[in-house]
């Protein structure tokens, strides 16, 4: 007969359920997981009815999230977890450019564009000119490297979730190669920070906490290259009033980026902008070792 199990027995008991499992990093991870979520229990004294709500509160985040609405990613940013994984993966000490969450208004049927385009698809806003460069960690120039970019409005919304304002179609988003010298460039307009959705389940959190709903200004790259491992990451408005209270904690210092305002004139394309205009150039260092 097996002896009652106390609130301390049972985590070793349910650890080894786990015995029988025959892939060892399975076993690694679920004994691991089931040690601290039933520390985190004993710590706090967990009740049941606090139990029975975080359950609640899960099973609505399911349901709200949609292939439009992302709540369980959008959870997993809001803890910080997103970044905390981001952080552990991140080639520490090196010259490759820091990562950064990929977010939820990734769109993998985007647009392909040439270097040069205006990827705004007609939205209004301020101008901007975006220059960058690939190159790998000796410096040298990565031609032919894709480079996903997509960014929000001067109101601070996506083409996404302008649906019906943009007729289905794409806007401030395009996927452009590099050249021989490693070198993109586009025109688009210039984005604006915006808040997290807060009317799901996870704005609960985020009222409970009082704490900063609001996104500083940016702009995401995803840069994939044969021999190079994929780069995620976002480049952030230095003086954004928001900078440093990022909501999802990606605004690291390493990705704050100068959004050069200009006042009317000769653009980096050459053409000439009867309005003021911003700028924004970078360097993106892609690690030589593809996993």
């Amino acid at each position: 007969m097996s002896p009652d199990l106390t609130e301390h027995t049972i985590t070793e008991a349910v650890q080894r359920s786990f015995d029988t499992a025959t892939d060892d990093r399975f076993r690694q991870v679920f004994v691991s997981l089931v040690q601290h979520l039933h520390d985190f229990a004993r710590d706090v004294r967990l009740t049941g009815e606090e139990w029975f709500a975080a359950m609640d509160f899960l099973e609505r985040v399911g349901k709200v999230s949609s292939s439009t609405r992302q709540e369980v990613m959008l959870l997993s940013d809001i803890l910080g977890f997103s970044m905390l994984l981001d952080r552990i993966n991140q080639h520490a000490g090196s010259s490759v450019t820091s990562s950064a969450l990929l977010g939820p208004f990734y769109v993998a049927g985007r647009p392909t564009a040439d270097n040069g385009d205006d990827i705004s698809d007609g939205v209004s806003g301020t101008p901007m000119f975006v220059t960058g460069r690939v190159v790998d960690e000796r410096g040298e120039p990565v031609a032919g490297a894709h480079v996903d970019t997509w960014h929000s409005d001067g109101e601070g919304f996506y083409d996404v979730q302008q649906t019906e304002k943009l007729h289905d179609e794409f806007a401030m988003r395009a996927l452009l190669t590099t050249d021989d010298d490693g070198r993109f460039w586009y025109r688009s307009i210039t984005p604006r920070y915006y808040p997290v959705p807060t009317d799901g389940p996870c704005g609960e959190i985020m009222r409970g906490a009082n704490r900063s709903v609001m996104r500083p200004q940016h702009v995401h790259f995803w840069l994939h290259a044969d021999g190079y491992q994929s780069l995620i990451t976002q480049l952030f408005y230095r003086d954004d009033p928001y900078i440093n209270r990022d909501a999802v904690f990606a605004d690291v210092e390493s990705l704050q980026a100068d959004f050069v305002r200009h006042e009317p004139g000769v653009a980096p394309d050459g053409t000439t902008v009867n309005v003021p205009f911003v700028t924004l150039d970078w360097t993106f260092v892609l690690s030589d070792s593809a996993e």
